[in-house]
């Protein structure tokens, strides 16, 4: 009836008959001080969410950088805070609650570019790009995007045009190469007709730049860029059908807030290989810096930046915004561009 055993009812007797009464005994439990307070984990929380919830690398990289380079001491805590320690916060309820999460190329037989994976020999400038579809709907196009990413840096531009004709490509294409701001040494493209052809061939050989297309059944020719498709476009403009009237509108977002934010505050991983006993070569991602950072990293950087650009300018301008900041506008201009299609649909 009580719910005790025989032998603990005995010993409550015991315990009546020798000191007059019974008493539930508290247990004492040793209690440790918690490091990371409630807003701790809630700016971490705020953070994650206004960068997409990236990596634990990434995101330590940003903590550490939102304390120490731009001195912001709500940061002190969390700039030690380990990779893996991270993945435990984000399993706590202030986390989760605080959290939001958002919800075939033709082939061409044009002799037109080389057939091989470009040689960058360490240096920036060898850029890969690829083309993004945001979806058909009732039989009607959507806007696409232009994704261009240096093989070394990371260095990346997006653009957006209502078609990939001639049209609207090269005009926005000509655009973002002259937006970067080292040397173009190579063009990389896979077999698509939208850039194999004689109107992108014309305007890099005017530009001096050396084209080069992706080897027959060697996907990780142009796997840069299209791994970014999905972890940059995806991620920002989603899977949605936008009609291409929005083009403009969506091309002005990118240029003022994606593509700053893309190549100044996001932290991207870098790969080191290394070789076993087999001969077998792994890639270890341990470096995670932004664009910027690994951009100013390279020996005689001065000798690959285009005229205007110095490694001073490079560096003052990350400072204008703190990572989180510039996050933040990014999601809020976001939020507003998808208001303004969405009311004109």
């Amino acid at each position: 009836v009580s719910g005790y055993s025989d032998s603990q009812v005995d010993r409550l007797i015991k315990r009546k008959k020798d000191t007059g009464q019974v008493f539930v005994k508290e247990r004492t439990q040793n209690a440790f001080q918690t490091f990371y307070e409630v807003p701790d984990i809630r700016l971490l929380a705020d953070v994650a969410s206004a960068f997409e919830n990236p990596n634990g690398y990434a995101l330590k990289k940003c903590l550490e950088d939102m304390y120490q380079i731009y001195g912001d001491d709500k940061f002190e805590k969390l700039s030690h805070i380990s990779k893996s320690h991270i993945y435990n916060l984000r399993k706590t309820k202030i986390y989760t609650s605080r959290v939001l999460v958002y919800t075939k190329t033709k082939k061409t037989a044009i002799p037109i570019g080389e057939r091989r994976k470009p040689d960058n020999q360490g240096k920036p400038g060898y850029l890969r790009i690829d083309s993004v579809h945001q979806g058909d709907l009732d039989k009607e196009k959507g806007v696409y995007y232009i994704n261009i990413v240096d093989e070394i840096s990371q260095w990346e531009f997006v653009g957006c045009v209502e078609t990939i004709s001639e049209q609207h490509l090269i005009p926005v294409l000509e655009e973002l190469l002259s937006l970067i701001p080292f040397k173009v040494i190579n063009f990389h493209s896979d077999n698509g007709s939208e850039y194999i052809n004689k109107v992108v061939a014309n305007l890099l050989n005017k530009l001096n730049i050396c084209q080069t297309k992706s080897r027959a059944r060697h996907s990780n020719d142009n796997a840069l860029a299209e791994g970014k498709n999905g972890a940059v476009i995806r991620k920002t403009m989603g899977y949605t059908h936008i009609p291409k009237k929005h083009a403009i509108l969506i091309n002005e977002f990118l240029r003022k807030y994606l593509n700053p934010h893309l190549n100044f505050h996001r932290h991207c991983a870098f790969s080191e290989d290394q070789i076993d006993e087999k001969g077998k070569i792994k890639k270890e991602y341990k470096e995670y810096l932004t664009p910027c950072q690994k951009l100013l990293t390279i020996k005689n950087l001065q000798e690959y930046l285009v005229p205007g650009i110095t490694r001073e300018s490079l560096e003052t301008e990350p400072k204008k915004l703190t990572h989180f900041e510039s996050a933040k506008r990014l999601q809020e201009e976001r939020l507003k561009i998808f208001k303004q299609i969405s009311a004109k649909i």
